[in-house]
């Protein structure tokens, strides 16, 4: 099925935490939305299917994104069901702790393949694609202020990120396409919580001067911000969402 909107938008990992609540959102602002999975077919149709009952469109598009194929077929089909492509959020990611000397080949190559190499290949699918006056936000983290030990792999991949989202921000001149990153702290999602004590859980609460943990719909919040009229003058910049923690 065609369907014609104003603006369309391609969240990709959006099936749950984050990425689904910056889906929901951007739908409610008046996006179209492409909601991108990796595997699980099942929670993304859940997501279109809540974009679809609150009056929104959606559709849910697999695709793993350190694959670069598979990116230009999400892009594809995006172009084919809506038309064109205004916004893309970089929220795919994936997260393994080690220290650095405990840090294995097959943990530093997964967080590359999936947090840096996917998002150059939407970057670059992005940059020829997108059109005139669009957004792009990728998603970074604030351990890159942090630089906790155990993170050295994963912050790395996102200060790789936001070195990337600044450049794109000026090899874009001209298209009046902003290209902005958005760094969450300790925020409540799947992603955070799996195998985390209760007390760990507790205390990193403690740790922002708000004293409590981010919830998605914060991050979808700022990420909204950054893809709506009211963020057009916000260009190359890393916002850190993490209530004050770094």
């Amino acid at each position: 099925m065609t369907y014609t909107s104003s603006k369309v938008a391609i969240v990709t990992g959006a099936s749950g935490g984050i990425g689904a609540a910056v889906a929901r959102r951007l739908s409610a602002d008046g996006f179209a939305v492409v909601v991108n999975y990796a595997g699980n077919a099942a929670p993304a149709a859940a997501i279109v299917a809540q974009i679809e009952a609150a009056g929104g469109r959606g559709v849910a598009i697999q695709a793993n994104v350190s694959d670069p194929a598979a990116v230009r077929r999400m892009f594809d089909v995006a172009e084919g069901d809506f038309g064109g492509i205004d916004v893309l959020v970089n929220n795919a990611g994936i997260m393994t702790l080690a220290s650095i000397a405990d840090s294995d080949d097959v943990l530093f190559d997964r967080q590359v393949a999936v947090n840096l190499k996917g998002t150059f290949n939407t970057l670059r699918e992005a940059s020829k694609r997108l059109r005139d006056g669009g957004r792009i936000v990728n998603l970074s983290s604030s351990v890159v202020g942090l630089l906790q030990p155990t993170y050295g792999v994963y912050a790395a991949t996102k200060a790789a990120v936001e070195a990337m989202t600044s450049i794109l921000a000026k090899e874009l001149r001209g298209r009046d396409i902003t290209v902005n990153a958005v760094a969450p702290g300790p925020t409540a999602t799947n992603l955070f919580l799996d195998g985390k004590p209760q007390e760990v859980i507790d205390r990193l609460s403690k740790l922002p001067p708000l004293e409590r943990l981010g919830q998605p719909d914060d991050i979808a919040d700022a990420v909204a911000f950054l893809a709506g009229p009211d963020g057009g003058w916000i260009n190359g910049q890393t916002l850190r969402a993490n209530g004050g923690i770094v």
